[in-house]
């Protein structure tokens, strides 16, 4: 009997009736003669529900005491789902990530999974029940609770679907699956058949929200094949897996794009060897996912150097650079209102001209360009925030990616 992992999203489980469907759709999975894992977010906006209390009580909650807040989540929700399988007649537990052998490192609120023992999942299995996972958590070698940062419970999906060598894992959501662009900013954004996990990899990495990145990464590691589908339809989806050579037919896949970026300008660094390492050395110390670098050329001993985190990074970046600046004798610069826009798609590897053509509608779409990267399979351009919407369009339609119909 083969087994199959699920993965339902907060919205896919917000309020009762919409817990009776995905309900009806295990059910359905488990009677067509699969072995059927299920992991489950929280219900709705209840973990950003659970963060506004937190930061109501205190300015500055404990890490270990917010896992331990945000976790219950989760388990609200794979309780409730075992109540509703259990009226349509089947036989469900729910287990929090502790339970189901979801096993971390010690990293509060971003912790990372190790392992996952699946001695008592097998247990269950076997015995025909129906298996349901809080999502998003796991536990410490401490045996402290730790939640795995947004988006988890799409890890945790990947994690157990490896884990249990599980044929496919299946992530429902509120969307139909991996689009060219945002179909809140491109009407005619068209619905992908398949991605590569290179491209979604990139895709995750520059701002498509369909699946978080880690889960990406672990399931390329592991060979899991991810099928992203809408709770609400029987639509097919989209599915993430190996790269083949239909995939390398379409030069660009997608345009993506993020509005919450903050560049940063070290002024006047001492142009000598090992500086950069103490900048950039400091800013890992404190867990800041840095992106876009550009070190200007050296002039009078010293230079310019510029990078973009994410805003949610910034707090880390400011506290980070505060530390070395007075030793590097440097001051540092903010500009809050940028974004990135970026094409994404596997074929860009042997067709010359792609560069040059994103940049080329940019400029017709007076959209400046202050900083560029660059993969084999992504090109990235860092701009205003203002032209971020105006940019994802042109691109788009640029690159023919709309509806034809």
């Amino acid at each position: 009997m083969p087994t199959i992992v699920q993965k339902y999203g907060g919205t896919s489980v917000e309020g009762a009736e919409r817990i009776k469907n995905v309900a009806r759709r295990i059910v359905a999975a488990h009677d067509a003669g699969n072995k059927v894992v299920v992991v489950v977010s929280a219900m709705g906006d209840s973990t950003d529900e659970l963060l506004k209390m937190a930061h109501q009580i205190s300015a500055a909650p404990p890490e270990r005491e917010l896992d331990m807040l945000l976790s219950t989540g989760e388990r609200v929700s794979v309780a409730l789902l075992a109540m509703a399988i259990h009226e349509l007649g089947r036989t469900a537990i729910s287990l929090s990530g502790n339970q189901a052998g979801i096993q971390t490192n010690t990293v509060h609120t971003r912790a990372r999974i190790t392992g996952v023992e699946t001695g008592r999942l097998i247990e269950e299995l076997e015995s025909g029940k129906i298996v349901l996972v809080a999502g998003f958590q796991g536990v410490s070698p401490d045996e402290d609770v730790t939640t795995l940062g947004r988006g988890g419970s799409d890890t945790t999906a990947v994690a157990l679907a490896a884990a249990l060598g599980a044929g496919q894992c299946e992530i429902y959501t509120d969307v139909e699956g991996v689009y060219t662009a945002d179909p809140g900013i491109v009407p005619d954004a068209r619905r992908l058949a398949s991605v590569s996990y290179g491209e979604m990899l990139e895709m995750a990495a520059t701002g498509a929200e369909v699946l978080m990145l880690r889960s990406v990464e672990y399931a390329q590691k592991y060979g899991v094949p991810l099928h992203v589908r809408s709770s609400f339809s029987g639509d097919p989806g989209t599915c993430i897996r190996e790269e083949d050579e239909e995939m390398e037919k379409a030069v660009v896949s997608a345009v993506t794009y993020t509005s919450d970026e903050s560049k940063l300008t070290l002024l006047r660094v001492p142009d000598r060897p090992g500086v950069a390492a103490t900048v950039f050395g400091a800013l890992a110390e404190a867990d800041v996912n840095v992106d876009t670098i550009i070190q200007n050329v050296s002039e009078q001993g010293t230079t310019d150097i510029s990078f973009t985190v994410n805003q949610t990074d910034l707090p880390g970046a400011q506290k980070a650079l505060q530390a070395i600046a007075g030793d590097l004798g440097v001051a540092f610069l903010i500009d809050n209102d940028m974004g990135k826009v970026s094409i994404v798609g596997a074929g860009m590897k042997s067709y010359p001209g792609v560069a040059a053509k994103m940049f080329g509608t940019l400029a017709a779409a007076g959209v400046n360009i202050e900083m560029i990267s660059t993969s084999s399979i992504k090109i990235s351009c860092v701009i205003k925030r203002g032209q971020v919407k105006k940019a994802v369009q042109a691109l788009h339609e640029a690159f023919g990616l709309g509806n034809t119909v």
